[in-house]
């Protein structure tokens, strides 16, 4: 900045005193900015914690504590009969829960423990399967809150085969938010809200935590990912007609044909013991099944199970 070189006494303090009140104002000016954005962020941030604590909370056993804060996973195995192109296949499904802190915001797992983090049972859902030359590989990870009855805050799901693969995500936050990437056309790149509404995917961590929570009469539900993306069926909300029996639950979904029925235990803490499928082939119109039955439960932290040593674990499961 160059200073007027003709300022004298009076009119060159007063020149300094106008140039110390503009920087001032820039200062604070800023200042001012910064504290704005700054609260903005709070009230964004206090208000989706607040929608989070605002459900209501379940009262969890102590029994169910000790099972799932164990530090461990629940891992079961499952004989597969697969239904593919009209035939069936023979493969092996897991389930795989865990309980783990998740960040509210950006929808990932949590690195550290925090106030602000949020508990919830994830469910890593596998199968794997042969069609002649070529294989599947499906994979469908829903994180289900633990401390307040609300929707899965988050759903990923992809499937791998030779001819391609998709990826699906959906995220709850004021909607549900769907992004979907695909192989085939048509399916290529989708993003769009839907209204929230019960999640297929979301009943299988629920019934774990508390069977008698689960949705009964005529309401809308959004499909499994894994079942859209191999019938490439649109994913959206559908009229179904859901029962809970004490040991079962069967949901029908009645513009698909399809019906779904899900085995557990009613004692604690609840095991899946099996699921049926039904639906009409893609070509033939002719009701097919896809069928699971429980052949192994260990609980183990897995992630540290990675030695040559410890395939003996997978055996032990009957995985492929």
């Amino acid at each position: 900045m160059s200073f007027p070189k003709k300022l004298f006494g009076l009119e060159r303090v007063l020149f300094f005193i106008m140039v110390a009140i503009a920087i001032m104002a820039l200062i604070f000016g800023c200042k001012k900015q910064n504290d704005e954005q700054y609260a903005f962020a709070k009230a964004n941030e206090n208000t989706t914690t607040t929608s989070i604590n605002e459900k209501p909370v379940r009262n969890l056993s102590q029994e169910w504590k000790d099972y799932w804060y164990a530090g461990e996973a629940e891992i079961t195995s499952y004989s597969l009969k697969q239904s593919r192109y009209g035939e069936e296949r023979e493969g092996t499904a897991a389930l795989i829960y865990v309980t783990e802190d998740f960040l509210p915001e950006i929808q990932v797992k949590a690195d550290a423990r925090a106030e602000s983090n949020i508990p919830v049972l994830k469910l890593n859902a596998t199968k794997k399967f042969v069609t002649g030359i070529y294989p599947y590989s499906l994979m469908t990870s829903t994180f289900y809150p633990v401390k307040n009855e609300m929707h899965a805050l988050k759903i990923a799901q992809s499937m791998q085969e030779w001819c391609g693969h998709t990826y699906t995500q959906l995220n709850n936050r004021s909607d549900f938010e769907l992004v979907s990437h695909s192989y085939f056309q048509g399916e290529a790149d989708i993003e769009k809200k839907l209204p929230k509404t019960y999640l297929e995917n979301q009943v299988w961590t629920q019934l774990r935590i508390d069977p008698t929570q689960l949705p009964t009469g005529n309401f809308k539900m959004i499909p499994d990912f894994a079942y859209a993306a191999m019938k490439h069926k649109e994913i959206k909300p559908y009229e179904v007609t859901a029962i809970l029996r004490p040991s079962s639950y069967t949901i029908e979904y009645l513009a698909l044909q399809r019906t779904l029925v899900i085995n557990f235990t009613q004692e604690f803490p609840h095991t899946i013991e099996s699921w049926e499928e039904n639906y009409p082939d893609t070509r033939t119109g002719e009701i097919r099944s896809t069928r699971a039955v429980k052949m192994k439960t260990i609980k183990s932290a897995y992630w540290g199970k990675n030695k040559n040593a410890d395939s003996t674990l997978r055996q032990e499961l009957g995985l492929l």
